[in-house]
């Protein structure tokens, strides 16, 4: 068994680490494929793509009227997602308001959607993945250590493609077979 196909039988969050272009998404959704949940829903997530300001309405969902331009309730993604898979790609560019209501979720916490006033409960597996050291973000204050913990139960480093060349011979390969 591949240390991929290990780490999808088991229930903990795991931190896809590597440079952009390595394949983290592969790595995830291959986690999300072999795991227990592979019949349920995989949402992915690009955390740098998300606003500052949009980044808990659209993990957590909100109430229509909650804020300008909430004109109907949204569902988040950790609710999309229910028992599931959520994969947040470029989690180091959470803002750290984010993190806190992450690690509360992680924790098993029910969390509350902008302008809810009912808490939501959900059972979603994480599969984070980063370009970036997050031990030095937690040394710089710009991620929390009690999150990085929590999201590096399984850790899978992911080289770049230049250094896995027998991957690149099947790649040409693949690509061969499919164009010709």
């Amino acid at each position: 068994k591949t240390k991929t196909t290990r780490v999808a039988k088991a229930s903990g969050c795991v931190l896809v680490r590597g440079e952009s272009g390595s394949g983290k998404e592969l790595v995830a959704r291959a986690i999300h494929r072999a795991s227990p949940r592979e019949d349920r829903p995989m949402i992915s997530v690009n955390c740098a793509a998300i606003p500052a300001d949009l980044m808990e309405s659209q993990l957590f969902g909100h109430k229509a009227g909650s804020f300008t331009g909430a004109d109907r309730d949204h569902q988040g993604y950790f609710q999309q997602a229910d028992q599931g898979t959520l994969f947040l790609d470029e989690v180091g560019e959470l803002t750290l308001e984010g993190q806190a209501k992450l690690l509360r979720i992680l924790e098993g916490h029910p969390f509350l959607p902008v302008g809810a006033t009912e808490e939501v409960s959900v059972d979603v597996r994480v599969v984070a993945a980063t370009n970036q050291d997050l031990q030095v973000y937690v040394r710089e204050k710009k991620f929390r250590e009690d999150l990085f913990y929590r999201l590096t139960v399984f850790e899978l480093y992911v080289p770049p493609l230049r250094d896995r060349g027998d991957d690149v011979s099947l790649l040409i390969n693949y690509f061969l077979d499919h164009y010709r």
